[in-house]
């Protein structure tokens, strides 16, 4: 599972060891603000190319700029954590392989009056602390990989739709010690670029600093690629579905709130099914019941003469394959029905998922359920729409009017402003 979910901890780490050594590397410095003023009109996008794929390589990610003179680093792109950061040589404790060179600091760290570091720990959860001190920060994601390191500010070279350009010091995570599960592949890029609506995230810190409004959507492309905005310029005026983000007590997901699950229009008995969405997980997740219930409704519709269970493919826990390899997905998928998810708490909003939407096509001509139990990966009763059921759609994420939207579209080109 490359779920980069975050389901638990980011608190303050003073009273580690690591804290005190890394004290003397990090002094106190805050990057003076450029004389910019703010934008008295919104209406200017970032718009940044996409690469990778759902299968085989498992994340999409963008190319970021970083720092003065800036370096190009590769982040893995997830809406479901505000944090963004790079792996840094701080020095590095334990860092993974990687496209670039760590990110070296430069007495640029973050203090812990700092309203961004304020917002990442709960004063109940750390210990005692000065307002001078460094601000540290933990992440653990729900497939159990993690990064530890301190917040540090640096500028971030961007370029917007209407051709101005800027280079704001952003704060973001400078990581020195990164754990990945032996079961666990990382993706091979330099860190995460947090999209959700914390204010640590990169769109809330340019949505505060007067330069977007807080709007980030994606188009992954089922060919691989496609692209990502920040910003409501390339957001289309008509022709989205839009749905509220409901919020649990402290949820502070992507959340569409309770849905009905249907099979090939019919429905399967679930319902209620809590749903968020989630660009940081590859496939898609369902609770135990609905993904066993989804799954009979599969296989009860599955003509046995066309498709058997392929045991020997291991890409997936549930595979079939055809009298004859498939040569892509498209063959396969008129063997299979559409779901449906009916949102009960918006009417008549429905996110309908083809076939293309929960299947892949795998190396060995066999295709695969993308819909996992997310039971048995520790995600007890939480449902993840993943990248592969939001591939050739527009899915645009309003924290300005709370509201989640999504259209079909073509995520081979970027998006044109005058749609």
């Amino acid at each position: 599972m490359r779920g980069k979910w975050e389901v638990v901890r980011l608190w303050v780490l003073y009273y580690l060891l690591l804290s005190g050594f890394f004290q003397g590397v990090f002094s106190a410095f805050n990057l003076p603000r450029p004389p910019w003023k703010k934008q008295s009109n919104f209406g200017s996008s970032v718009v940044f190319p996409l690469v990778g794929n759902v299968y085989p390589k498992g994340y999409y990610q963008v190319t970021l700029n970083v720092g003065q003179p800036p370096k190009p680093y590769f982040l893995d792109i997830d809406t479901g954590s505000d944090l963004t950061w790079l792996q840094c040589d701080a020095p590095c404790v334990k860092c993974i392989p990687a496209p670039h060179s760590p990110y070296k600091p430069n007495k640029n760290v973050v203090k812990h009056k700092d309203p961004i570091c304020a917002s990442l720990h709960s004063p109940a959860n750390h210990p005692r602390h000065t307002p001078d001190d460094q601000c540290d920060y933990e992440v653990e994601y729900a497939d159990h990989c993690s990064s530890l390191g301190v917040l540090v500010r640096d500028a971030f070279p961007v370029k917007f739709t209407n051709g101005s350009s800027i280079a704001p010091p952003l704060v973001f995570g400078c990581g020195y010690d990164q754990e990945v599960p032996a079961s666990e592949h990382a993706p091979y890029t330099d860190g995460i670029l947090g999209l959700g609506n914390g204010k640590s995230s990169i769109v809330s810190q340019l949505s505060s600093l007067g330069f977007i409004r807080n709007v980030v959507g994606h188009c992954l492309s089922g060919q691989g690629g496609g692209f990502l905005f920040l910003g409501d310029d390339v957001v289309p005026s008509s022709g989205i579905v839009w749905s509220p983000i409901v919020r649990e007590s402290s949820e502070k997901h992507y959340s569409l709130g309770p849905a009905d699950l249907l099979f090939g229009g019919q429905a399967t008995g679930i319902k209620g099914l809590p749903i968020i969405l989630d660009s940081g997980s590859t496939f898609t997740y369902f609770n135990s019941e609905a993904y066993k219930a989804l799954l009979s409704s599969i296989k009860k519709n599955i003509d046995a003469k066309q498709l058997t269970d392929a045991v020997n493919d291991k890409s997936l826990p549930v595979c079939w394959k055809g009298s004859k390899p498939f040569k892509s997905l498209i063959d396969a998928t008129r063997y299979f029905k559409p779901l449906t998810l009916s949102f009960t708490k918006a009417k008549n909003i429905q996110l309908q998922l083809t076939p293309e939407a929960y299947l892949i096509h795998t190396d060995k001509g066999n295709v695969c359920l993308g819909i996992l139990n997310g039971s048995e990966v520790g995600l007890g009763d939480v449902n993840i729409i993943g990248d592969i059921s939001m591939l050739d759609k527009l899915v645009i994420y309003d924290n300005e009017k709370q509201q989640i939207g999504w259209a079909p579209a073509n995520c081979n080109k970027l998006p044109s402003l005058s749609w």
